[in-house]
C-alpha cells in the first residue's frame, strides 16, 4: 500500500522537525554561555588562542553536545507541538475526518527516520574526528585527562606471543623492566627480557640491556646484549587507554579497534564496546521516543501542554538516567556492553506499545 504525503503530513513534518531544531538551537545556546563561564578563567589566559577556542573547541563541541543529547530533543519536540495540536483540538479534527492514529503517524515516522539518519552519521563518521580536535584542545589549554603512563601492562600481540610491561612513560616513549614470551603448543619456547624498551616509530622498538633465553630440546640458550632494534606489532596507544578515546574513533576504526583488543587480550575495552552499541541503539530511539511521545500527547487533558510537558521530560531524564545506569553495570562487568546499550530500549518499546494503544483513535 503507497502512501501518497499530504498537506497535512508536510505541516507535521515541519512542525517536529522545527520544533526540533529550535529546541536544540535554544538548550545549545544556554550550554556554550554556561560552559564559557566555567572556564572563562581558562580561556582568558594569553596562551590560548582566540581562533583555538572557536574553531577548535566550539565548533567542534556544538555537534557533540548537539548529538549526545538528541533523543531527549526528539521527545520535547514531539511532546511539545503535538500537545500544541491536541490543545488547539487539531488532532480531534484531523481524526474525525477519517483519519486514523496509524496513519496520523506516518509523518513522524518520517522525521523520526531523518533524525535517525542523521544522528547516525553524524555519530559513527562526522563527530569522532571532530572529537579529536576538541579532546585535543582541552588537554593542551584546559585540563589534561590523557593516560601517559600505566603501570603492569599485558596483551598479546599475535598468536602465542605475549608481551608486559612494568610500566610505560609516554613522556619519554620508555617502557622499564618489560618481558616478550613465545609460546608454541603453550609450550615456553623463547623470552626475552630487558631493562627498558623504547618506543621509536609504528612497530619499531629498542630493547635496552636485554637477555634473550630460547628453549630448544630441553636446553637452554642464553644470549644478551645492550641494545636491539626489534619490530612489535604493537603501539603506545593499546595500552594507554583515556577514557575519552572512544568518543574519537568513527564506527569502522571502533569495530577494529574491539576486535583487535579482544585478539590481544586487553579487558578493559567495556567502554569502547558500549559506545559502539550505542551508536546503533540511538538509532532506534529516535523511532520509540518519538511513538512514545506522539501518543503520549495526542490527548487533549485537563492539565493542558504543561501536563503533557511535564510527563514527557520524566520520561526523558528517565531514559537518560537508565541508560547511565546500564553503562555502568556494563563497565563493571554485572551486563554485556550490548544488553547496556538495548535495555532501555526494550524498555521502553514496551512503553511505547502501550501507549500506542491507548492513544485515541
Amino acid at each position: 500500500m503507497k502512501f501518497k504525503l499530504k498537506r497535512i503530513d508536510w505541516y507535521i513534518i515541519k512542525q517536529f522537525l522545527g520544533t526540533y531544531i529550535f529546541a536544540i538551537a535554544l538548550i545549545i545556546a544556554i550550554s556554550v554561555v554556561f560552559d564559557i563561564n566555567e572556564k572563562i578563567d581558562k580561556f582568558l589566559n594569553p596562551d590560548v588562542p582566540l581562533k583555538a577556542i572557536i574553531v577548535d573547541y566550539y565548533l567542534n563541541f556544538i555537534p557533540y553536545f548537539a548529538n549526545l543529547f538528541s533523543p531527549l530533543f526528539t521527545f520535547i519536540a514531539v511532546i511539545f507541538f503535538t500537545s500544541k495540536l491536541a490543545d488547539n483540538s487539531e488532532i480531534i479534527a484531523m481524526l474525525s475526518s477519517g483519519m486514523s492514529f496509524r496513519r496520523l503517524m506516518l509523518p513522524y515516522g518520517i522525521s523520526a527516520a531523518i533524525i535517525a539518519g542523521v544522528t547516525f552519521v553524524l555519530n559513527a563518521f562526522i563527530i569522532p574526528p571532530a572529537n579529536e580536535v576538541r579532546i585535543d584542545f582541552q588537554n593542551k589549554y584546559i585540563k589534561n585527562k590523557k593516560v601517559d603512563y600505566i603501570r603492569n601492562a599485558q596483551l598479546e600481540i599475535e598468536p602465542g606471543v605475549i608481551a608486559y610491561f612494568d610500566s610505560y612513560d609516554a613522556r619519554s616513549n620508555m617502557g622499564y623492566r618489560f618481558s616478550l614470551e613465545h609460546f608454541e603448543d603453550k609450550k615456553l619456547v623463547s623470552r626475552l627480557t630487558a631493562k627498558s624498551i623504547k618506543y621509536d616509530s609504528l612497530y619499531q622498538w629498542t630493547v635496552i640491556d636485554y637477555m634473550v633465553r630460547d628453549f630448544i630440546d630441553m636446553k637452554e640458550q642464553i644470549s644478551s646484549g645492550s641494545r636491539k632494534d626489534t619490530t612489535l606489532t604493537i603501539v603506545p596507544s593499546d595500552f594507554l587507554i583515556s577514557v575519552n578515546d572512544c568518543e574519537t574513533m568513527t564506527s569502522p576504526e571502533l569495530h577494529t579497534y574491539i576486535s583487535r583488543q579482544k585478539e590481544r587480550g586487553v579487558g578493559n575495552i567495556q567502554t569502547f564496546q558500549i559506545e559502539y552499541h550505542k551508536r546503533f541503539a540511538t538509532i532506534m530511539a529516535a523511532f520509540i521516543l518519538t511513538t512514545i511521545g506522539a501518543s503520549l500527547s495526542s490527548r487533549k487533558i485537563k492539565g493542558g501542554m504543561g501536563m503533557n510537558i511535564g510527563i514527557g521530560l520524566a520520561l526523558s531524564f528517565s531514559y537518560i538516567l537508565f541508560m547511565t545506569i546500564t553503562s555502568t553495570f556494563a563497565i563493571n562487568g554485572y551486563v554485556s556492553p550490548a544488553m547496556a546499550a538495548w535495555i532501555p530500549n526494550i524498555l521502553y518499546t514496551f512503553i511505547a506499545i502501550y501507549l500506542y494503544l491507548k492513544a485515541p483513535r
